[in-house]
């Protein structure tokens, strides 16, 4: 039970943010109230502090941050499982800048200076502590096991927070992916927690359907349309009205059936083939793909009409060989999942099996794990799954000849390709967290053939 009194518990940390000496310093107070007192001296300080530990509430010298107000609202809306409180000068309160970003950004303030009301101040942040404890717990309990997205990387932590932000709005997803990474997975938990979750999911593999018959599979027809057309037929977006609409690789829709897909999403209604009737249609579409659009556009091969109109909200998911300790807690979930196929007793995995397990990259990301442990389970002699159940022998065999350059070399490129994601491909915020220049980045990614999704 979190104690709301401002009594600090043991192990209370709190990240204090005093961009200057000349502002009232109330570091020694606060610890002195029971507290661990982190203090950084600008953003950039107050990253690298983010980046290696954990805080529930976070002090701030709002005065400070006029020259640094873009990446402190980065910083503040990236970091919002903190509680967040403010320190102003009264003056300061007068600033639109600054009171928007009090008002969108901070649980409670403070005016300066605040000596009468220390003890205010204490109480405030214990119960700020206590806050941010439960949204933490609130969080945790919103499980997405229903929907096979396991996960506590930082990566599937950020993707979990992201779903629930755009699963409450009534606009277009967009989802990117590697093939197996779970995009469907995501797009049904977006549904789920949407105002259109007791209406239809139905999701149309576009990569899938005839190119003769596109037409009729998404908007249907009336009989006698076409030969073979013997009766009428609901079309996918019809059969979405009230729910979502998920379009799994969009990017494979002909381009000239690309216009009438555009057609529906601004006008809100369809024609079956062979009719004359127009139909209204009130659905949320998300689609997904594998393939950059952006690149596709620029070759011709997707409508940049349609992109802007799709790409309104956008997720990614992020491949198995970049989640780290996800992939252990992956096999362990599936292999409970799947017991039953094995139809003996089998106990677990072996140590040389998990350590094939994480030295492998997974191409074929979660949708391979799914196959080679339920694999593993049926071909399973013994009572412990090994790395030949698994079909990962060669990976054991490979490990005994990787040198110890090839190790870091390896070690190297997971970590850029771990910052990159933190950072959504933001050039300048990856190099900042790795220490580098973007020059030194630059260099680093062309070494490892790595392509950032964005140069900004």
């Amino acid at each position: 039970m979190t104690d709301l009194t401002g009594v600090a518990d043991e192990g209370r940390s709190l990240l204090y943010l005093r961009p200057s000496i000349q502002q009232e310093d109330l570091g020694g107070l606060i610890r002195a109230n029971g507290w661990q007192v982190d203090t950084a001296s600008d953003i950039q300080h107050a990253n690298k502090l983010l980046s290696g530990n954990q805080y529930r509430v976070g002090l701030v010298h709002v005065d400070g941050l006029n020259h640094e107000l873009i990446d402190a609202e980065e910083m503040l809306a990236t970091q919002n499982s903190i509680a967040w409180v403010a320190l102003a000068n009264a003056d300061s309160l007068r600033q639109g800048n600054l009171c928007r970003l009090i008002h969108e950004n901070f649980v409670d303030y403070f005016t300066l200076p605040i000596a009468a009301g220390m003890q205010q101040l204490f109480s405030t942040l214990g119960h700020a502590y206590g806050m941010a404890c439960l949204k933490q717990h609130s969080q945790r309990e919103q499980s997405f096991d229903d929907y096979e997205m396991v996960g506590s990387s930082d990566q599937m932590k950020q993707l979990f927070i992201s779903i629930r932000k755009v699963a409450v709005v009534d606009a277009p997803v967009l989802i990117s992916g590697e093939s197996g990474t779970g995009k469907e997975l995501v797009a049904r938990a977006v549904h789920e927690r949407s105002r259109n979750k007791k209406g239809p999911f139905v999701a149309v593999n576009c990569g899938a359907l005839p190119e003769n018959l596109v037409n009729s599979e998404l908007f249907g027809h009336e009989k006698g349309a076409f030969t073979g057309a013997a009766q009428r037929k609901i079309g996918w977006i019809e059969a979405a009205d009230g729910g979502t609409l998920f379009l799994d690789e969009i990017g494979d829709l002909p381009l000239e059936m690309q216009v009438n897909l555009l057609r529906f999403l601004q006008e809100g209604t369809i024609e079956r083939v062979g009719g004359t009737q127009t139909i209204p249609v009130k659905t949320r579409v998300v689609a997904a793909t594998h393939v950059d659009l952006s690149r596709a556009v620029e070759q011709g091969g997707f409508r940049e009409d349609l992109f802007y109109r799709l790409n309104v909200l956008n997720l990614h998911s992020p491949p198995l060989r970049e989640r780290g300790e996800d992939i252990e807690l992956l096999a362990r979930f599936f292999f409970k999942k799947f017991k039953v196929d094995a139809g003996r007793q089998v106990n677990g995995f072996t140590r040389k099996s998990l350590e094939a397990i994480n030295r492998h990259p997974w191409p074929g990301n979660v949708r391979e794990m799914i196959n080679r442990v339920r694999r593993a389970l049926v071909m399973c002699d013994g009572r412990m799954v090994t790395p030949v159940d698994l079909g990962l022998a060669d990976s054991c065999e490979n490990a005994l000849v990787l040198t110890l350059e090839q190790a870091r070399e390896q070690a190297e490129a997971q970590t850029i390709r771990s910052a990159l994601t933190r950072n959504n491909h933001n050039i300048s915020r990856t190099a900042r967290e790795l220490g580098v220049s973007r020059v030194t980045l630059y260099r680093l990614l062309n070494k490892h053939d790595l392509v950032p999704e964005s140069d900004q």
